[in-house]
C-alpha cells in the first residue's frame, strides 16, 4: 500500500536512504511522471554503479520512495544530475529534504561548490534552489532538447565553509515532521 500525503502535520516523517537497485521500480515511477524524456532503468543502474563519483539518494515515507535526488562529483564540485518528487507529494518538504542530504553528502566529499541545470521556466525550482544558496551564473540555450527550453546554470559557492553548513542547518530547522538520513550517505 503507497503512503498518502500527510499535509505537512508534525506526524510526517521522512527517511533518506541510499539509493539502491529496489528503489528504482519506485523512482521509474515518479521519473515518468514528472520528465518528458524520463531515465531508463539502464541509465541509473550505471549511475548507481559509479559510486566513487555519484551520490544518489531516495526519500521514502514509510516503504513508499516520494523522490530521489542525485549528485556527480568531479574536482572539488558536485553536480546535481537529477532531483524528484512525486507529484502527489509536492509542496511536502521532500525536495528539501534531498537537496539537504546531496548537499551535506557533497561537502563530506569534499565539494567546494555545486552546481546545476534548471528550466528556465521553472521558478518553484529556482526558488528553493536559492535558498540554498544557489545563484544564476549562465543560460544554456535549448539545453531541454524535448522542448528547445533553456537552461538556467545556477551555483553555491564556499560550500565548504561554516557559514553554509549554518545555511543547511537553518533550512532544516524550518522544515515540519522529522527526517532521517541514513548514517552511510554522509560518509
Amino acid at each position: 500500500m503507497a503512503a498518502e500525503p500527510q499535509h505537512l502535520t508534525d506526524e510526517l516523517h521522512v527517511e533518506v536512504v541510499t539509493m539502491r537497485r529496489r528503489h528504482l521500480r519506485g523512482v521509474l515511477k515518479i521519473e515518468a511522471q514528472v520528465y518528458p524524456r524520463p531515465w531508463s532503468l539502464g541509465l541509473f543502474l550505471s549511475e548507481l554503479a559509479l559510486r566513487t563519483t555519484r551520490i544518489y539518494a531516495v526519500a521514502k515515507v514509510g516503504p513508499t520512495v516520494v523522490g530521489y535526488a542525485g549528485l556527480m562529483l568531479a574536482a572539488g564540485d558536485g553536480h546535481v544530475t537529477t532531483i524528484a518528487v512525486d507529484p502527489a507529494w509536492h509542496r511536502q518538504g521532500i525536495g528539501t529534504r534531498l537537496m539537504l542530504a546531496i548537499s551535506r553528502a557533497g561537502v563530506v566529499r569534499g565539494c567546494s561548490g555545486l552546481t546545476l541545470e534548471v528550466r528556465v521556466s521553472n521558478a518553484a525550482a529556482q526558488s528553493m534552489y536559492r535558498r540554498f544558496g544557489y545563484a544564476p551564473a549562465g543560460i544554456r540555450k535549448n539545453y531541454y532538447s524535448e522542448s528547445n527550453e533553456d537552461a538556467l546554470v545556477m551555483w553555491a559557492h564556499d560550500t565548504d565553509l561554516p557559514a553554509y553548513a549554518e545555511r543547511l542547518d537553518a533550512i532544516e530547522h524550518e522544515l515540519v515532521g522529522t527526517t532521517s538520513v541514513e548514517e552511510g550517505l554522509l560518509s
